[in-house]
């Protein structure tokens, strides 16, 4: 009996250490996580210090000498990620290693591929004179924006001091790119050649804005107008020498949807969702038609003050059906954030297909302006790691932004929003058949199985009832926007799709404990990620960014 005792307590002492060990163990594991990821963010501010490039007579420098420098120097950056041990990390940990991996490689990608510093004139465009509802401006853009939407006029002493300095950086900028700019795509050329136009008739425009400012700030914005059209009469004479395609081709374009934006579809993939999202929308359309042959035509609104009227009532409906219907969560922001966005009356003349939608019922876009309230949310809540807080780089953003605010224009449509107003469901159809047309224009374009006069072709051709077309500047600024920045011409709808296919995983996995106002509430918490990383933290799967990382 004595014997027995001794060899109980023998054994429960050896639980107690061995248990006492794992605790240690699980601290010290721990204690190697937190400093590893520290390791992370260290890295993370110098990359991002690096991929600001330094300064050539005052303006960025993007010579092929410099650009070449910074390639070879990107490797150090990415052999300290890769040295970075992760072991025993947190999933919100592991994702904001895969975006600094994303950053990197998308860094990789514009100076192999993209070039647009080498092929895209528009690169240098600098001046902007209104907001991006996404986290930063679409496509890839030069590192001395002069955000003139940001500045009140006329100018206070600090103001007009920024301003003057920004406005400096035009001329040296104008006259690098001219050394730059040795790309042979026709396309993007031509097209660039507007944006710059634009930039001098802003310039111009500014010129009244500040005419009580002092004579360096007057020099300095008549130096940049006057380099800005200097700038557009050489991009005229030059155009004739180019004569090259401008799309980067399938197995680029691939690995750019892969290994920057974490988007787990190839070309091939987008091209035949793209297809099935434009017929679906069309047989839909039809259908809604259908069942509304008995009623009156939807008329649009021809005069100011009933479009005052429906601006008001449609947001207030709108704001009372996420609530009621217990969508979202709702915040004291986004009465506001939505109502001071609205655009103003348009003649019918003069409305692009957009302005179209709006006209006819202006939810149709208040839902996709869901863009605002990830602004205010970045601002107002903003997340906790650092790598989150402001905009990833390389638009690496889009799948969320654009997926989840074309995604919603339908969602909410399903939950009832035009239940009193079924003829409105039509707009929403026709809405992603558009979306889905200047994709499938995009994909085709990158691939060169289309010219980009092509692209828009497909794009007119099928979008309903005519509200695209080849007059409307929107056209052209889609188009070039998407050859500008491969995929995004897509992402409206594969993200859509993305954000589908989690919303049916998470509601699976949760059962009946689903809530939906929860699911938009967590997915936005996340931040504005790519959704397979969003995926990975909401669900715990791992298998698409296994899959794209070629981990095991």
């Amino acid at each position: 009996m004595h014997f027995k005792w001794l060899i109980v307590q023998l054994l429960l002492s050896l639980f107690i250490l061995s248990t006492l060990n794992a605790q240690n163990d699980e601290v010290a594991m721990k204690k190697k996580s937190s400093e590893t990821y520290q390791d992370l963010l260290t890295l993370f501010q110098d990359w991002r210090d690096f991929e600001n490039p330094q300064l050539h007579n005052g303006a960025p420098d993007y010579r092929a000498a410099t650009m070449a420098k910074m390639h070879e120097e990107l490797k150090n950056y990415q052999a300290r990620l890769t040295a970075i041990d992760t072991s025993g990390w947190t999933i919100p940990e592991m994702v904001d290693f895969q975006i600094v991996r994303a950053e990197m490689n998308g860094m990789d990608f514009n100076i192999r591929v993209l070039k647009p510093w080498v092929r895209d004139p528009a690169y240098y465009t600098s001046v902007w004179d209104y907001q991006s509802d996404t986290p930063a401006h679409e496509g890839p853009t030069n590192h001395a924006l002069i955000e003139l939407w940001t500045y009140t006029f006329p100018l206070d002493k600090p103001s007009e001091a920024k301003l003057t300095a920004e406005l400096k950086t035009v001329p040296p900028l104008l006259e690098q790119a001219r050394e730059n700019l040795t790309g042979n795509g026709r396309e993007l050329w031509i097209g660039g050649i507007g944006n710059l136009r634009d930039q001098a008739s802003m310039l111009e425009g500014l010129k009244e804005q500040t005419a009580t400012t002092g004579s360096a700030f007057k020099e300095a914005l008549e130096k940049a107008h006057k380099a800005t059209l200097s700038f557009v009469e050489w991009l005229e004479a030059e155009s004739p020498k180019k004569t090259g395609p401008s799309g980067i081709g399938k197995e680029n374009y691939t690995w750019h949807r892969h290994n920057v934006h974490l988007v787990p579809l190839s070309w091939e993939q987008e091209v035949d969702l793209l297809k099935r999202e434009l017929s679906r929308a069309h047989s839909s359309m039809k259908l809604e038609e259908q069942r509304n042959i008995h009623l009156p035509p939807l008329e649009d609104i021809d005069n100011a003050e009933d479009f005052a009227k429906q601006i008001d009532a449609s947001l207030k409906k709108y704001l009372a059906f996420l609530g009621e219907k217990k969508m979202l969560v709702m915040r004291d922001y986004m009465d506001s954030a939505l109502r001071v966005k609205q655009v103003p009356f348009i003649p019918k003349d003069k409305r692009n297909f957009f302005l179209t939608a709006i006209h006819y019922e202006p939810n149709t876009l208040n839902t996709h302006f869901y863009h605002w309230w990830d602004l205010q949310r970045m601002e107002k809540l903003p997340h906790p790691s650092p790598i989150r807080r402001g905009p990833l780089l390389y638009n690496i953003w889009d799948s969320r932004s654009e997926g989840l605010a074309t995604g919603v224009e339908e969602m909410f449509m399903h939950a009832g929003l035009y239940d009193d107003n079924p003829q409105v469901r039509e707009i929403v159809w026709i809405m992603l058949a558009q979306r889905a047309a200047r994709g499938l224009g995009s994909l085709y374009a990158h691939a060169n199985i289309f010219t980009m006069k092509e692209a828009r072709d497909y794009h007119v051709k099928w979008t309903p009832r005519g509200w695209m077309r080849e007059d409307l500047d929107l056209l052209g600024f889609e188009q070039l926007l998407y050859m500008r920045q491969p995929g995004y011409g897509s992402i409206y709808v594969t993200g859509k799709y993305l954000i589908e296919e989690l919303l049916t995983e998470r509601s699976n996995q949760l059962k009946d404990k689903f809530v939906m106002a929860d699911f938009f509430e967590e997915m936005d918490a996340i931040g504005l990620i790519p959704v397979s990383l969003i995926r990975w933290e909401m669900t715990g799967n791992d298998d698409q960014i296994r899959e794209l990382t070629g981990k095991p």
